[in-house]
């Protein structure tokens, strides 16, 4: 095992995080993408302790009213990989990320009883010389679409597809304290509350992005906030 200071080299993470409008076309060839179901029991400051299932023999399509708990009842016996991870904040697309392996009826168990759950399908591509996840997000997330660029190294010099839209890499909005409240409150992305913003803080994307507003803020549904934790991946 490679150290540096004590600490684990291999525990670090390098990655790029963008907005997307739709699931790109090629992408959906059929080939059933990873449903994952996870929940988080720590998200506060940009710390976060997750437990997460998956399973590529289950193919759900991510609609707004999705229940996760009600999914993993159903398909229990299905979900055969479990973990646990822990993250610290993400600093210039860096950040610490050690996980291990849990056995599957364990994780599931800890799923139910606590943390907040979300889920997901993940489909996966080579673009050019990287490997990219196109998480689509379903229940109180959906329709919400997060693409992620993932290296061993820092993520540099990278050539961004055209279905990504804003990149939201180290944004505190979108950290477990933005995002994470974040309600899509008529599941459409194309909604005439549409706004244009201007990311000032990305060098790689140089035009305005249409996105729902939505997006962008707290919305509290009766006294209670909606909460996604899909920055947290």
């Amino acid at each position: 095992m490679v150290e540096d200071s004590g600490r684990n080299i291999g525990d670090f993470e390098y990655t790029r995080r963008f907005f997307c409008r739709a699931l790109p076309t090629q992408l959906d060839d059929n080939d059933s993408p990873t449903l994952i179901i996870q929940s988080y029991y720590v998200h506060q400051d940009n710390y976060a302790l997750r437990v997460r299932l998956k399973t590529k023999s289950v193919r759900i399509a991510m609609t707004p009213d999705l229940d996760p708990l009600a999914v993993l009842e159903k398909y229990r016996d299905e979900f055969r990989l479990g973990s646990v991870t822990v993250k610290g904040p993400s600093v210039g697309g860096t950040r610490y990320g050690a996980s291990r392996d849990l056995d599957s009826r364990i994780a599931g168990e800890l799923i139910k009883r606590g943390g907040h759950v979300t889920i997901k399908n993940r489909f996966t591509d080579w673009i050019d010389e990287d490997g990219w996840n196109i998480d689509v997000f379903g229940g109180t997330n959906a329709p919400l679409i997060i693409a992620e660029a993932e290296r061993i190294g820092p993520v540099t010099n990278l050539v961004i597809p055209k279905f990504c839209t804003t990149e939201i890499t180290d944004q505190s909005r979108f950290s477990m304290k933005g995002l994470p409240r974040i309600h899509i409150h008529d599941g459409n992305p194309n909604s005439k509350t549409n706004w244009k913003q201007t990311d000032r803080n990305s060098s790689t994307i140089s035009a305005p992005t249409v996105w729902n507003k939505s997006f962008l803020k707290k919305t509290t549904v009766g006294r209670k906030e909606r909460c996604s934790c899909a920055a947290y991946g």
